[in-house]
């Protein structure tokens, strides 16, 4: 008796989970635009949202319409390589920004260096995940305060799909890549208020032409 109680409520439980996933759907109908162009796209056998960026601010981002989010997770496929007409510092910059205000001035964002994944320094291959927090927390000064605490290597390709997942639950956000058990990157201190709520953003950086996919969004509150 006990184990079909047992059974019941993690049934349940599992319901109510899945009840919460939504995929969402990419196009150029279903995101504002914030210093990027969009367009649809068939890339690598996928329908994608191809993104590029018209700026070299962290506010370049294709905001997803209608979307609340506060804690759950966020999977999704990425792509991300310099664009052809790109200075010698593009690494294909692309990434998920999440809480995301309605003004864009406030987000937390992770993001990838996908030609840095297989680079023969390895300084740069150190740095092919990274975290940032709009406003007052670029790369630069996260790099110079906290050395080495919210960038870490992953092996990844430049033009390749890459599977991001990324858990969210107050002040302390997970980054996973291509379904490996365990975080690339880990920050227990989200920078912006911890209650924030937003959208979440398709996010892309200088030199980068980018693509989005197979978005799906579980939130837990």
């Amino acid at each position: 008796m006990l184990k079909r109680i047992a059974f019941t409520l993690i049934l349940s439980w599992l319901t109510i989970l899945y009840s919460k996933a939504q995929n969402v759907v990419l196009n150029p109908a279903s995101v504002n635009l914030s210093q990027v162009t969009v367009e649809q796209s068939n890339y690598k056998g996928k329908i994608a949202l191809k993104v590029q960026g018209l700026g070299s601010s962290e506010k370049t981002l294709a905001i997803l319409k209608d979307i609340d989010f506060h804690n759950g997770t966020i999977e999704t496929m990425i792509s991300g390589q310099p664009a052809s007409n790109a200075g010698e510092s593009a690494r294909g910059f692309v990434g998920i920004a999440f809480r995301v205000a309605p003004d864009v001035a406030k987000m937390e964002v992770f993001y990838l260096r996908p030609t840095n994944g297989r680079a023969d320094d390895q300084v740069r291959r150190n740095h092919s995940t990274q975290y940032i927090s709009v406003p007052g927390y670029p790369w630069e000064k996260l790099r110079n305060e906290s050395p080495g605490k919210y960038e870490s290597y992953a092996d990844m390709v430049a033009a390749e799909w890459i599977k991001v997942k990324i858990e969210v639950r107050n002040d302390t956000a997970k980054l996973y890549l291509n379904e490996a058990p365990q975080p690339v990157l880990i920050v227990n201190d989200l920078k912006q208020d911890k209650n924030q709520r937003g959208s979440i953003g398709l996010w892309v950086g200088p030199g980068t032409l980018a693509y989005f996919t197979d978005l799906k969004l579980t939130k837990e509150d």
